[in-house]
């Protein structure tokens, strides 16, 4: 899992409240346990118009977010099914940080298990960044996750809260198995010391 330490990117604004993990990546999307090539499913229904056309108005298919790593929304972001393929789809699209006033608890959790920073800012703050996306073409905003801040290119910075050891995590790019990793002596002695104590567990099988 990459590293998330500071990011400045281009931000993209999902202007809609409770956008659930179906939404975000359909179920036919769902056959692959791999984490690449889902960006072609990303909020594969809003892209397209009833025709199966492409929606001129759906961020994603306006040239100048397809280098966006920052999704502004709104609350609830990620409510429904608890499919991991929904941050895999949002990874492989290039988004980094997700900002909302709140969450999905499954989703929350998956984002980080995945090297995406998702943040709550109060929603007068959102609300603040969706003003300057409409005001600026471009608008790009940094994130520092060390000292949790977002800063604007204003200069005004919105202060968010993160789990110690999740963000800790997240800043050295371990998920779940990078931890356990961590400690791979220690089981390779404890294995060792087992297969010393007890040999009839290692025994082949015939």
């Amino acid at each position: 899992m990459d590293a998330f330490t500071t990011l400045t990117g281009l931000v993209a604004p999902l202007d809609r409240l409770n956008v659930d993990t179906d939404q975000i990546i359909p179920k036919q999307f769902l056959k692959t346990i791999k984490r690449t090539g889902l960006r072609e499913g990303l909020f594969y229904d809003w892209r397209r118009r009833k025709d199966g056309s492409q929606d001129p108005e759906f961020f994603l298919n306006q040239p100048h977010y397809q280098q966006a790593s920052i999704l502004l929304t709104r609350d609830n972001f990620g409510c429904g099914s608890s499919r991991e393929h929904a941050p895999w789809a949002l990874l492989d699209q290039g988004f980094r940080c997700i900002l909302a006033p709140s969450f999905a608890d499954i989703f929350y959790n998956n984002c980080f298990q995945n090297g995406i920073l998702p943040v709550v800012l109060q929603g007068s703050e959102i609300q603040a960044l969706f003003d300057g996306v409409a005001a600026h073409d471009g608008y790009r905003l940094t994130i520092d996750l060390a000292a949790q801040q977002v800063t604007t290119p204003e200069g005004t910075t919105y202060h968010f809260e993160i789990d110690p050891f999740r963000k800790d995590c997240l800043y050295r790019g371990l998920d779940a198995i990078g931890l356990t990793l961590q400690h791979a002596a220690q089981i390779g002695a404890y294995e060792q010391r087992r297969r010393t104590q007890a040999p009839w567990l290692f025994q082949d099988v015939r």
